[in-house]
This record gives structure tokens, sequence and C-alpha cells, in this order.
């Protein structure tokens, strides 16, 4: 009986089990895992100063190409060069994914968010064109739609910074 202490058991002379291996998380994995998230970034409220209590809710997800037709649309390859007026109005424009007033979304009749080339926006404005006419009628002032234009460009990383990190001090690296 002694011995019994000292004897493997059955279950230890059973054939070894196969345990399920470990994910090894190495760095490629932890990059693989962060480079396959999407980038998006978050939905900007912005105060229209002239409208008291309204706000529009913009997307600052810009793609070059998007900077790029409203840079052209906007003259930059004309004589006159690019009005940077209406370039404010295509960047408020085609950002503006809602409108607030009071702090209350507002919704079309039909539950629908409001955006520049909503017919009640066109009709409030007195507009047929969304960008240029109707945000700059809905602003009524140039300087606060150029305002919300960089506000908006400020939220999408354009004016971002950079920081450089000094690989032979290894403080820096973390």
């Amino acid at each position: 009986m002694a011995d019994e202490l000292y004897e493997d058991s059955p279950a230890d002379k059973a054939a070894p089990s196969k345990k399920a291996a470990k994910p090894v998380d190495t760095a490629l994995d932890r990059l693989k895992e962060t480079i396959s998230k999407e980038v998006e970034r978050t939905v900007v409220l912005l105060e229209v100063p002239a409208r008291e209590g309204v706000y529009i809710r913009t997307s600052p997800n810009i793609s070059q190409n998007q900077m790029r037709s409203w840079r052209k649309n906007a003259g930059e390859d004309t004589k006159n060069g690019l009005d940077p007026t209406k370039f404010a109005c295509y960047v408020v424009g085609h950002t503006t994914v809602g409108i607030e007033i009071d702090g209350e979304e507002v919704l079309t009749e039909d539950g629908v968010y409001l955006n520049f080339a909503s017919p009640d926006i066109l009709k409030m404005t007195g507009e047929s064109r969304p960008v240029p006419d109707a945000v700059r009628s809905f602003f009524g002032n140039d300087p606060h739609v150029e305002s919300a234009a960089l506000a908006v460009l400020e939220a999408a990383g354009y004016s971002d910074t950079v920081e450089t990190v000094d690989p032979m001090n290894e403080s820096s690296i973390s």
C-alpha cells in the first residue's frame, strides 16, 4: 500500500495529452492586429457661431482624393487660384453628417439626419446648390465657414505633428 504513493497512476501511463498550443504573442502578431483595425476619427460637433444653439456634426475622415477634388472644385488650378471660402464650403458641406439645435439632433420627417444636400436645408437657405451656396447661407458669415473648415481639418489630423524619437536614447524607446 505504501508503494502506491510512488507508482505512476493509470492516468499518468495514458498517452500524453495534446494541449492546444497557446498562440505566441510576438511583436509581429501585435503589429498585425493593430494594422488590421480600421482607423476612423470620431464625429466632431462644431458650433455655428452666428446661429445660437445650432451645431453641425462632422465626420473628419477625409482622404487625400477628397482634398484634391475639393481644392480643384475651389479653383486651385485656375488663373485666379484657390478660393479659400469656397474650399471651406466643400470641406464643411461634404463632412457634415448631422445638425443639432439646442442639443437635439434634427431629423427630416422621414427620420433621416440632415446635411447640406437635404431638401429641407436647401429650402431653409433658399439655395439650389448644397455646396458652396447652402453652406454659406447656413453659416451667414464667410469667416465662420472658414473657421469651421479649419476645425474639421484639424480633427481629421491635418495639423497633427509626428514626434521624432532618438533610437540611441534608450529611455525614449518603450
